[in-house]
């Protein structure tokens, strides 16, 4: 409420002494004596106020009114907030890790030099820093620090930088791929505010690339397992009918392994009666994917609680770690997906 009313009590006085200037009858001469307040002469926590109150671009603009303003429109605490509203659900410590290497490797004149040049304020301040990373590091001509907040917003912004993330229904949502989630390297197009997604190659297969990929298709990786390595299972003992589960599999092992989304289901000897239920204490686990007809080939599947670890064949594809899904946003999101048609 204190912070709403200074704001507003700030602008306030920064409008009635323009006014005044241009609307008094003084002559120039007066007028220049007794100058309009500008916004350097506000208090410090007024113009904090301010800048709080910025979207990102009016940041930019305003940092690059003079070098006093500047300091405070690039303070990281200022663009953690807007890194974190847009982009905190796709960039993970994953993409924190990628932003780390290539830091320190910003010599990358690939990286520097590719593509076509932005436009506008974004544009033209990711060219600023641009400049500052070709510069081995010295801050001569960089707008801001290479290592800061708002240089990794910019650089997400200029679609320059591809990080990794996770995309659901791969490959714009063909029928093989319904209900999975697979890693993928990820850049950012301003134009249409969607993603071009490259997936890893697999055997003599060239990585696929995807075009047009939305917000909501994409998640931060939940594990810090790669897509080649077998996730180790530490939920299986905690399995129980009707949970929530997510599981690797691959075609072969050539391939990288992608999250299928699927649910624990009752043995055959079980009615499915939660009062009597006992399918929590054998050893067979039963994986059920609902999104399969009944009878399909893709139904079920039956590991060992105890002895799990990569099975299968090339016909079936192999199966890998599971882990139990326990939050309500991340079985609301495979809801979501779900196809409209049961899969054969």
């Amino acid at each position: 409420m204190l912070h709403s009313l200074l704001l507003i009590t700030s602008f306030s006085l920064v409008l009635f002494s323009f006014l005044t200037s241009i609307m008094s009858p003084k002559s120039k001469t007066s007028a220049a004596a007794s100058p309009a307040m500008s916004v350097l002469e506000l208090p410090d926590l007024v113009l904090e106020c301010i800048l709080e109150k910025l979207p990102p671009e009016g940041l930019c603009r305003m940092a690059s009114v003079c070098t006093s303003l500047r300091d405070g429109c690039v303070s990281d605490h200022l663009w953690r907030k807007h890194m974190e509203g847009k982009w905190g659900g796709v960039f993970g410590a994953a993409a924190a890790k990628e932003w780390e290497c290539f830091i320190a490797s910003r010599k990358d004149s690939a990286f520097l030099n590719e593509g076509k040049v932005q436009k506008g304020v974004v544009g033209y301040l990711w060219g600023l820093i641009r400049s500052g990373l070709s510069g081995g590091g010295r801050r001569r001509s960089s707008f801001a620090a290479v290592d800061s907040v708002m240089s990794r917003y910019l650089a997400l912004e200029s679609g320059k930088f591809w990080f990794p993330a996770q995309v659901y229904n791969r490959e714009n949502g063909h029928v093989g791929f319904m209900l999975s989630c697979y890693d993928a390297m990820l850049s950012y197009d301003r134009r249409t505010d969607t993603f071009n997604a490259r997936y890893p190659a697999h055997g003599a297969r060239a990585s696929a690339i995807e075009s047009g990929v939305t917000w909501d298709r994409l998640r931060a990786p939940l594990v810090h397992t790669s897509p080649h390595d077998l996730h180790i299972s530490d939920c299986l003992h905690d399995l129980h009918p009707e949970d929530h589960i997510e599981i690797q599999w691959r075609r072969n092992k050539e391939f990288p392994y992608g999250w299928w989304y699927g649910v624990i289901g009752h043995l055959e000897t079980c009615d499915g009666n939660g009062s009597y239920c006992r399918c929590h204490d054998s050893d067979t686990v039963v994986l059920e994917f609902r999104q399969y007809t009944l009878g399909s080939h893709w139904r079920q599947k039956f590991i060992n609680r105890r002895e799990h670890r990569e099975e299968g064949n090339e016909a079936d594809g192999f199966y890998g770690g599971i882990r139990k899904l326990r939050g309500e946003e991340e079985i609301s999101m495979w809801k979501k997906l779900w196809p409209a048609q049961v899969l054969q």
